[in-house]
């Protein structure tokens, strides 16, 4: 009895924000250990389905940097990275746009559809999605002096049409998206989930991103667990890149937090995908989970 009291309470806690955020865009960054470990990849799909069922719009953007390594080895083709960024010739980006767009993206459609959801998989080529532009790698000489170098096919989001996504939305489907850009000649560019996903949910006025990632969120210290920042402001957080505080592979995620409520996404929240039902735990709960951060 004490059991079915407890389901129902969490429940009951979970309708506030079922009503709140009825109707509403929620763009999820899928990446990290939750695409990884098939437990984990299970209960996302379980978590999107659920805030479909009950009248949520989500969209997905995911990543595959693992299995894009994992498809050159096979090819005997070894991954080279420039300042985080993959170099990426002209056979690389044909392989990363097979792996993304070809098996990722069919495995998560198909995942959603198995659930009873409508979800259809999109490549940011299609429909002239997203527009791309080549992004060159920063890196510094030994005399500390800047330098910018080209590493190939790697792209950045050059702007968003959000045509197709708005048809799909309003029809009931899931848009599930592929990072993959074209440029001004039809050429294909890899580009940064965190960024495609923050220009996504910006473009969409969404209101919220949801950024997966492998850690719980922004600390001030690492090592100092008790030093957890629940709430980030966008002034807070560009003063912590700035002194150092936020550092390291966490710095591209703020700033694409940072790039998609500056255009328009009403809060973006940095939650811990290895951790399971992590969507609804930051969605549906009084607690929430992880990092957000707001104007």
């Amino acid at each position: 009895m004490l059991d079915a009291e407890i389901k129902a309470g969490t429940l009951v806690e979970a309708l506030p924000y079922i009503q709140e955020f009825y109707g509403k865009t929620i763009v999820i960054k899928y990446g990290g250990n939750a695409m990884i470990n098939e437990d984990l990849k299970q209960k996302v799909m379980e978590d999107v389905s659920l805030l479909k069922y009950v009248g949520m719009r989500p969209v997905i953007v995911h990543g595959g940097g693992p299995d894009i390594t994992q498809f050159l080895k096979k090819v005997g083709k070894q991954s080279a990275f420039v300042s985080g960024l993959r170099v990426t010739d002209e056979e690389t980006v044909e392989i990363a746009e097979m792996v993304l767009d070809g098996k990722v993206n069919s495995d998560i459609v198909n995942m959603l559809n198995h659930r009873g959801v409508k979800a259809v998989g999109l490549s940011g080529k299609d429909a002239g999605l997203i527009r791309a532009q080549k992004k060159l790698a920063t890196v510094y000489d030994e005399a500390g002096q800047k330098e910018n170098v080209d590493i190939g096919y790697v792209g950045q989001v050059a702007s968003i049409d959000t045509s197709i996504l708005d048809t799909l939305l309003d029809n009931d489907y899931i848009p599930v998206i592929a990072p993959i850009g074209v440029g001004e000649d039809g050429e294909s560019y890899n580009i940064n989930a965190d960024y495609v996903a923050a220009e996504i949910a910006g473009a969409l006025q969404a209101e919220k991103l949801l950024l997966l990632t492998d850690t719980e969120g922004v600390y001030k210290d690492f090592a100092d667990k008790d030093t957890f920042i629940s709430t980030l402001t966008v002034a807070e957080a560009k003063a912590y890149i700035q002194s150092g505080i936020i550092s390291g592979g966490m710095i591209p995620k703020i700033e694409a937090c940072l790039k998609s409520i500056e255009s328009g996404t009403n809060k973006v929240h940095i939650i811990d995908g290895r951790q399971p039902h992590s969507i609804i735990l930051e969605l549906l709960t009084s607690s929430g989970i992880g990092t957000q951060v707001i104007k």
